[in-house]
């Protein structure tokens, strides 16, 4: 009953959030926003995010060959920062060099995201745990509106938003954690596996399921409970598994 109240509260208030983001919902512009509405942002930086974000929303596919020349144009910016983000982008394992080729974006391997997701299981669901028992009022508040976020973000055209929630969420509760090598690991994972969830999450009832698995995650931790949010953080991270398993259309 307390779960079925909460998640109520959430979408009642989320349905009053659709003049923050009106009409034809987002595309990867949003993601590319990133690079631009900051002008302090160096000039590597606007390139990894500009680059990162076509590469994640496989707007630039799994297997192209990137060249740099092209890239700079694409993007705007010069050959030395777009050079820079390939080597980050290479850290990340979004891209490989091939020799005498160039750049290649990687495919997505279903092996691959098997193994982050093992990992996860392993430290996000004890990242959860320890959030419950550190987590502040503010850190409650900030979780809580990005479940408001989250519950505008439903639609068919809300991936890329809800995409960058999930990561936003994740993040949160790992820096509420208040271990830093563990927050580094994890957004490691969660970057290595963000092209498969915007595939996955192109579904509608994945999107909502996401939405009210958050939901339990932010009950049990606001409650210092600290199994429940190990439990709730293990049953969102199987249910990816699960849509792991069941994906046999995986790009490249």
């Amino acid at each position: 009953m307390q779960s079925t109240c909460w998640r109520l509260f959430i979408w009642t208030w989320a349905a009053q959030l659709p003049n923050l983001w009106p009409g034809q919902g987002v595309d990867v512009a949003m993601l590319e926003a990133q690079a631009n509405d900051d002008a302090f942002l160096s000039l590597q930086e606007q390139a990894y995010r500009a680059i990162r974000a076509r590469i994640v929303t496989c707007r630039i596919p799994p297997g192209s060959i990137l060249n740099e020349g092209q890239v700079a144009s694409m993007i705007g910016l010069g050959r030395t920062p777009v050079h820079q983000a390939f080597d980050r982008l290479r850290l990340e394992g979004l891209v490989t060099v091939q020799p005498r080729r160039g750049v290649m974006v990687r495919g997505i391997e279903l092996g691959e995201m098997l193994e982050i997701i093992e990992a996860r299981l392993v430290n996000e669901c004890h990242v959860a745990g320890l959030a419950a028992m550190r987590a502040t009022p503010a850190d409650i508040a900030a979780l809580e509106e990005n479940l408001l976020r989250s519950g505008g973000a439903t639609g068919v055209k809300d991936t890329e938003r809800l995409m960058l929630l999930e990561q936003e969420f994740h993040g949160l509760i790992a820096d509420m954690a208040g271990n830093e090598v563990l927050a580094t690991f994890l957004a490691n994972l969660r970057d290595r596996a963000i092209r498969f969830w915007y595939v996955a999450s192109g579904r509608e009832p994945h999107r909502q399921l996401v939405v009210a698995q958050h939901a339990d995650i932010v009950q049990a931790i606001a409650r210092a409970d600290r199994a429940g949010a190990e439990a709730a953080m293990a049953r969102h991270l199987e249910d990816l598994r699960q849509s792991v398993l069941r994906e046999r259309d995986l790009p490249g």
